[in-house]
């Protein structure tokens, strides 16, 4: 038996894929895969993102996108949005890679899109340099706050507007998922869409608010249980210990699979029934307060069937993307089985 089973529903990710095209109106879905797609495979991600639709592959990194590109082929345009060293834009002219750059260094010889800091205060121009050279095909840039700030997206995009009017006859992309689902004024050419791809919420609610629907199932199983008498507690620390006669499981996940050390109260779904996380989370394990004896072997459902990976974010106060991205999927810790539903 697996120590626990990540499932990734690749229908749903084209019904998401749909959902914000529909929204987006005409703008073009530029499905961000980074990061192993947010966790959740970038080829398969990739490949599915592409069948329902989108346009464009983003990464951060060229060997992310030379990996992407044996996987899906030379069609694809894939954009790579972190900088490049030299050796790197020599290979993306190779893969027919398409460049981010924010500098007035332009590279020869490779598709580039020139990015303007409009407010986000990193990567990017404060103003564009004339003439831009021929092989520049789109200027992007990035919100801070469509999350959270509906008042400065609109002053972002009211700097981008401006910064690029002159040069609206090449694509201009400024939009995330956020702005997807909230701000038509962020659509322009494109919007390179995450987070809302993998049906998770970019504001931190649950994602059917927004019509999406969680791509990832991630499931274990209760692999000891024992009652703990009064006095007694569990794992490190002592943090739990019980007042009563109290049943406990053992579940064979911990912070090295991706289930974060600041998890403890947490719920998860116990043979049916929403059970609490207590004590302290090792790396290979944490414990769920049960309400009877259970069978070993009972499941626990980690993300899915109504256990929302927004909710944990807010028990560990962070947010989904950091979740997701820490999943450790690989066949030594986990089964990875990937569906069309």
């Amino acid at each position: 038996m697996h120590r626990s089973e990540i499932t990734i529903d690749l229908g749903a990710l084209r019904r998401n894929v749909r959902t914000l095209l529909a929204r987006l109106e005409g703008a073009e879905l530029w499905a961000v895969v980074k990061a192993n797609g947010y966790g959740h495979g970038a080829a398969d991600c990739a490949g599915a993102a592409l069948g329902a639709g989108a346009t464009a592959l983003c990464v951060v990194t060229v060997p992310e996108a030379l990996e992407l590109r044996r996987e899906v082929g030379p069609a694809p345009r894939i954009l790579v949005m972190g900088p490049s060293g030299n050796r790197e834009i020599a290979q993306a002219r190779e893969a027919g890679l398409e460049l981010v750059v924010s500098t007035e260094e332009i590279p020869d010889g490779v598709p580039v899109h020139v990015k303007v800091d409009t407010g986000m205060g990193r990567y990017g121009l404060r103003e564009l340099t004339e003439p831009l050279p021929p092989n520049v095909v789109g200027l992007m840039s990035h919100l801070a706050t469509a999350d959270i700030d509906a008042a400065f997206v609109e002053q972002q995009v009211a700097r981008f507007a401006e910064a690029t009017r002159a040069h609206a006859h090449l694509t201009r992309h400024i939009g995330n998922s956020a702005a997807a689902l909230r701000y038509p004024t962020a659509r322009f050419d494109a919007t390179r869409c995450g987070i809302a791809l993998y049906g998770l919420s970019p504001f931190g609610t649950d994602p059917a608010e927004d019509g999406l629907e969680p791509v990832l199932h991630w499931q274990s199983h209760l692999a000891l249980v024992k009652q703990l008498q009064p006095g007694e507690s569990t794992g490190y620390g002592r943090r739990f210990v019980a007042e009563r006669p109290t049943w406990i499981g053992i579940v064979p996940v911990g912070y090295a699979d991706g289930f974060r050390r600041d998890l403890t109260g947490t719920q998860v779904r116990v043979a049916g029934e929403l059970r609490r996380v207590v004590g302290t989370v090792s790396m290979d394990s944490f414990v769920v307060e049960l309400d009877r004896e259970l069978p070993v072997g009972a499941p626990v459902v980690i993300v899915g069937h109504g256990v929302l990976l927004e909710e944990h974010a807010r028990v560990a106060g962070t947010i989904t993307y950091e979740l997701a991205a820490k999943l450790e999927s690989g066949p030594a810790r986990a089964r990875r089985v990937v569906v069309d539903g």
